[in-house]
């Protein structure tokens, strides 16, 4: 669901918080905003075990979609001082009816002077009126996004929903079955890269916003590390011996069987996507199309033409 939370009134886009303080002293460096089972997971936890940064006690926050008003499955990090400090200011936000920047930004003051963000796969599904408020109030944002085929990404979405008994197991070769759960409008806000893409791509700057590909955090985790260290302000060579670049914590969980029946279904169903992600996010989803026996000549074309 796309939230339409009002906005506090008072919110001065980032320039100064009326207190006598600069804003910059606490706000978050960095969003990722999505997708669902693209690897943020892995980010966050990359992240966290690198000295440049302090990440919050939560992976997700959730607050531009739900207040941070959200069931989670497991107890948050509360080690330290800093965490327990963000916990209570996160507790006392969630209270608030409305998007709150002033205090969503307070949130980040216990980072000091190390890099700090909000990765929130949710965020993909957000409406561009509260992309422009966001990227309105933080004008210095960096945002990623973590781009994923849209049939792996769905199969492994419905996967872990199964797993986690957030749905009702189904008939997996059944091609019915599977319509029936992929068409809930919430599953397929989140498997259009492309449409997320350009909803952001509308109010971020082009320098401070960057796809990356699940594909290459398959083939080369650590490129993609450094890659994304370094777009991020960090120094990709210092080290840590808390997580490995390959380490990711639902990488050995096991997905629901897909037959090649319900596979080849998938795949003329997110056809046309397919196609445009090839064509308008390049990189590694140049290839996806192939995958499924789809010619990108024609469509690149047509696009082309209508672009000309």
């Amino acid at each position: 669901m796309r939230w339409t939370w009002p906005f506090d009134g008072r919110a001065r886009h980032g320039l100064n918080k009326g207190d006598g303080t600069d804003a910059d002293s606490a706000r978050p460096d960095f969003l990722c905003v999505g997708v669902h089972k693209g690897g943020t997971t892995w980010l966050y936890q990359q992240l966290d075990a690198h000295p440049d940064f302090w990440m919050p006690p939560l992976k997700e926050l959730h607050y531009f979609d739900q207040l941070s008003r959200v069931r989670r499955s497991s107890s948050p990090r509360c080690k330290d001082e800093r965490d327990r400090r963000f916990l209570e200011l996160i507790n006392n936000l969630s209270v608030k009816p409305y998007i709150d920047f002033e205090h969503y930004a307070r949130l980040f003051e216990p980072k000091g002077p190390l890099l700090s963000g909000d990765i929130s796969p949710n965020y993909s599904t957000l409406s561009t009126k509260v992309i422009r408020r966001i990227v309105a109030y933080f004008p210095k944002l960096k945002v990623i996004f973590l781009a994923r085929d849209p049939v792996e990404r769905v199969w492994s979405h419905l996967s872990m929903e199964v797993h986690y008994h957030q749905i009702e197991s189904f008939d997996v070769t059944d091609v019915d079955e599977v319509n029936r759960n992929l068409l809930r409008r919430g599953l397929l806000l989140r498997s259009y890269p492309s449409a997320v893409v350009a909803r952001w791509k509308r109010y971020v700057r082009p320098e401070r916003f960057r796809i990356y590909f699940f594909d290459d955090l398959e083939k080369n985790p650590t490129e993609l590390r450094r890659s994304i260290l370094e777009f991020l302000g960090a120094d990709p060579n210092k080290e840590t011996s808390r997580v490995a670049a390959d380490y990711n914590s639902w990488g050995s969980r096991a997905k629901l069987p897909l037959t090649d029946k319900v596979r080849s279904h998938l795949a003329q169903f997110f056809k046309k996507e397919l196609k445009t992600c090839a064509a308008r996010l390049g990189g590694a989803a140049r290839d996806w199309p192939g995958r499924y026996g789809f010619s990108l000549l024609l469509f690149s074309s047509v696009l082309l033409w209508m672009t000309a």
